[in-house]
This record gives structure tokens, C-alpha cells and sequence, in this order.
């Protein structure tokens, strides 16, 4: 009567159907077809798991590396007004954040539409006039494609197209022709006889191209002095249209943003680089979710052989299952045999894929093996392996594979009276 007390005891817990579950799938004993069927939905697992991993680094990667060309023009932080479009620097709450200690530089900024001539072709384009700051602000000087950043030389103002631009209107630096800016003036109406004497014009010459490598810069963008900016568009010299701030090196940046919004007042926002261009990034997470999904249905289909797996594997131990009632096992205990088994299956399959998919990815950062081809920003896919990817992959696998593992128990113990 021990005896049988101490069985009982035993069958109760978690770690017998366990150990049972773990003699069926990796018994050295036994090779027969459902072993082989169990090891093509684990290799089947480890595929899908393999895919998710490498995927979510490659879009990872391809964020880092867009996230750097940004990086390279945009700064740390940009300040704008919510309702309008320019503002005074001359106000209290501008002269109180100049003077914070986690600003490193503070560029003032005008940036209109203009239009642009270079001989006889002529474009419309963003003008931004900036001081000389701009070059400590911004990575300028890196992403130069020609000549250098100069936006005056003591005798002419001068340009600095984007590479888009330049190439629409053949320009150069230090070409002779100037380059002609059109703006319609603010304060005056139009001329209906002499429509050409309602812009206000500016001759400026090239000193460098810029290329940032993302084509709403390089397509539309115009560097200018704001000086020249300010004339051309009418405004005072206390007149801007935005802040861009680069902070110190031990500023941290989300509280550098919440103090320099509660200085200015809910009237201005304060972007970073993330909101600065908040609708590409969201683009791209987007793709990469949707593409996460689409990966995890291939993997639930993958999951369903589990399926065939256990319902053959039920029929083959039916005299053990036989056994385990004489012994005293509950019906409760036998399912769970054999939802261990299924999850079991999906485990080794989980974990074999995402230390291949993690190797490939670790070897992928450092040789580069696979490549893009000519005519790319890098010569090789760009990839960056996340904990949280790795995490996440590692629950979802897990628990399609106890879905795969529960409904066949569920629906065959009816069928084998397991419970």
C-alpha cells in the first residue's frame, strides 16, 4: 500500500509526464517513423524560427543604418512652433533654454520654398538658411559629396545644394554662372503687369554638394547663409523658423527634451531625431511587423505537423498509456505527457533556430558575406540581433507549438479515451 502511495505521490507532479515526454522524443531506442516525423516538424520549427531571426535583424539593420544618415543632417533636437510657422528669439523662454548647461550648440534656422534657376533650368526647392554653427551642430563636413561647406567667402554668399538638386540643374562648385533664388515677396502685393517684380531674387554661387544619402534632403534641399535667407524672405534678424539644438556629451536626451519643452511652453514642440522623421520610421516598423506576421503564419503552418506527430505517437503508446492507468496515473497526467511532447518539440526546434539564426546574423555583421550588389548605400546587407527580437520569437514559437501540441490531445482523447 506504500508503495502504491509513493507512485501516486510521484505521477502528481509536473517532472514525471515530463521525464516520460523526454524518453519519447530523444530515446536512443527507438527510430522508427514517428521519431523521424517528430524530427521533420523540429527541423520544420527551426526553419521558420531561423527566417523570423534573420528578418527582424535585417530590418533592424537597415534602421540602424538609415537611422545614421539621419543622424549626419538632423539634429539632436529641433524646436518649432505648433501653430505657425515662424517665431521671436528675443522672448524670455528662448534666452532662458540658451542658457542651459546640456546645450552644446544652438543654430538658429529659416527654411522656406523657393524657386531656383541655374541657366536655363530652374527646380523649386526647400531653402535653409543657417548660421556657421551648423557645421558643429551636424556631421556636414562627412557627408560632403563635393567641394566644402561655405556659406559665405567675404565677398559672396554661397549654396550647398543637395546632390538631388545639383544634379537636376548641372550645378557644381565654384562653377562661374551663379545660381538665381526666386521667393514672392511677403510685403508687398502683386504686380499683375510686372508679375516678375513681385519675388525678391538673390545670385548666390556653389561652394560644395551635400550627400545625406535620403532623397527628402538630397532632392529638395538648398544650404544658405541666414543672412541670405532672412533678405530673401523678408524677415528681421530675431525672425526664425526653427531651433536645432546638438547637446552635450553627458546630456542624457529624454530629459534634455522634457526640460527644454516645460522652458518653452505647450506653444512650441520639441522633436528628436525619432519624431523629426516620425513618419518614415513608422513606415518601417510597420513593414517590419507585418512581415513578422506573415513569417509567424508560414511558422504556425510549419507547427501543424506536431500535430501528425502526437496523434501517431498516441496510437503507438497505447499499451504505456495502458500501463500508466494500472500505476495510478490520472487522465489529467496522460495529456499532459503528451502536451509536453509537442511543446518539447517545438522547444528544440525554437532553440536550434535561433542559435543558427543568431550565428548566421553575427557572421553576417562581421564578413558580410551576402551582398547587395553595385549602386547600394553598402555593399552588404546591413543586420543588427536584438534581445527583444530573440525574446519575442522565443514566446511566439513556444506558444503556437503548445497550441499545435493542445487541440490534436484534446480532439484524439476522445478518440483513445484519455480522458
Amino acid at each position: 500500500m506504500s508503495n502504491r502511495k509513493s507512485i501516486n505521490e510521484r505521477l502528481k507532479g509536473l517532472s514525471f509526464p515530463f521525464h516520460i515526454a523526454k524518453r519519447y522524443l530523444f530515446s536512443p531506442k527507438s527510430h522508427n517513423a514517428i521519431n523521424v516525423i517528430s524530427g521533420i516538424s523540429a527541423a520544420g520549427v527551426c526553419i521558420g524560427t531561423l527566417a523570423l531571426v534573420c528578418v527582424l535583424s535585417v530590418f533592424n539593420g537597415f534602421e540602424g543604418l538609415i537611422t545614421t544618415m539621419f543622424t549626419s543632417f538632423d539634429p539632436d533636437l529641433k524646436i518649432t512652433l505648433v501653430k505657425g510657422k515662424t517665431f521671436d528669439i528675443s522672448k524670455p523662454e528662448i534666452k532662458e533654454l540658451r542658457q542651459l548647461k546640456t546645450i552644446a550648440v544652438c543654430t538658429e534656422v529659416v527654411e522656406e520654398n523657393a524657386l531656383l534657376r541655374f541657366k536655363e533650368k530652374q527646380m523649386p526647392a526647400t531653402i535653409k538658411g543657417v548660421s556657421d554653427q551648423f557645421s558643429k551642430m551636424t556631421k556636414i563636413d562627412s557627408i560632403m559629396y563635393d567641394g566644402k561647406f561655405m556659406l559665405f567667402d567675404g565677398a559672396f554668399y554661397r549654396a550647398v545644394p543637395g546632390v538631388g538638386v545639383a544634379n537636376t540643374l548641372g550645378l557644381g562648385p565654384h562653377f562661374i554662372d551663379a545660381l538665381v533664388i526666386y521667393a514672392p515677396k511677403r510685403t508687398s502685393t502683386i504686380n499683375l503687369l510686372r508679375p516678375e517684380n513681385s519675388f525678391n531674387r538673390k545670385n548666390t554661387f556653389v561652394s560644395g554638394i551635400f550627400c545625406v544619402k535620403q532623397a527628402v534632403y538630397d532632392d529638395h534641399t538648398v544650404l544658405v547663409s541666414i543672412e541670405l535667407a532672412r533678405d530673401l524672405f523678408e524677415y528681421d534678424q530675431q525672425t526664425v523658423t526653427a531651433l536645432e539644438i546638438k547637446l552635450a556629451e553627458n546630456a542624457n536626451p529624454d530629459k534634455a527634451q522634457a526640460e527644454i519643452q516645460h522652458i518653452v511652453g505647450s506653444n512650441y514642440q520639441v522633436k528628436n531625431r525619432y519624431e523629426q522623421q516620425e513618419s518614415f520610421f513608422k513606415i518601417m516598423k510597420i513593414e517590419k511587423w507585418i512581415t513578422y506576421l506573415i513569417l509567424t503564419f508560414i511558422l504556425l503552418i510549419a507547427s501543424f505537423n506536431i500535430i501528425g506527430s502526437l496523434s501517431m505517437l498516441i496510437i503507438d503508446k497505447k499499451e504505456d498509456i495502458d500501463t500508466l492507468r494500472k500505476l495510478g496515473a490520472d487522465n489529467n497526467l496522460i495529456k499532459n505527457i503528451f502536451l509536453f511532447e509537442g511543446w518539447m518539440i517545438s522547444a528544440v526546434g525554437a532553440l536550434a533556430g535561433i542559435i543558427l539564426g543568431t550565428l548566421i546574423c553575427l557572421a553576417q555583421e562581421v564578413f558580410g558575406f551576402i551582398r547587395l550588389g553595385s549602386g547600394y548605400v553598402v555593399d552588404a546587407y546591413p543586420v543588427k540581433t536584438e534581445l527583444t527580437d530573440i525574446l519575442l520569437v522565443t514566446v511566439t514559437v513556444l506558444f503556437m507549438g503548445f497550441l499545435a501540441a493542445y487541440y490534436p490531445v484534446r480532439y484524439i482523447q476522445s478518440k483513445q479515451k484519455i480522458s
